[in-house]
């Protein structure tokens, strides 16, 4: 069986899903990469963290998806200084607009296609 990069390996739920939606301002694409790696990589360090998926349209629409095993791995990832920073930076530079949202996945399937 082949792995899609695209998507994460989870557990079997119950775990939580944070969603990130945005529409990207114009500008700084350079930066804004660089964050996007950064804050992916250092979320990988984060006790409770199980994986992320992300994309982003052309219009400059975006989804994120983070996963985490319950909710004090995602106020923890939240009160996390640098995290918190690019927060803050993102928000006056980088988006037009965005929504965030919390769930508890309860059940979950998909298809996966055999090598």
């Amino acid at each position: 069986m082949s792995r899609d990069d695209a998507f994460a390996e989870l557990p079997e739920p119950p775990y939580y899903a944070v969603i990130f939606s945005s529409r990207r301002s114009d500008g700084d694409d350079a930066g804004y990469a660089r964050a996007a790696d950064r804050m992916v990589e250092l979320a990988r360090q984060q006790p409770g963290f199980l994986g992320v998926e992300s994309t982003r349209g052309g219009d400059g629409f975006g989804i994120t998806v983070s996963y985490w095993t319950d909710e004090d791995a995602i106020l923890a990832w939240k009160r996390h200084a640098e995290h918190a920073a690019t927060r803050a930076h993102g928000r006056e530079h980088w988006y037009r607009h965005f929504e965030l949202r919390v769930a508890r996945v309860e059940r979950a399937y998909g298809k996966k296609q055999h090598a």
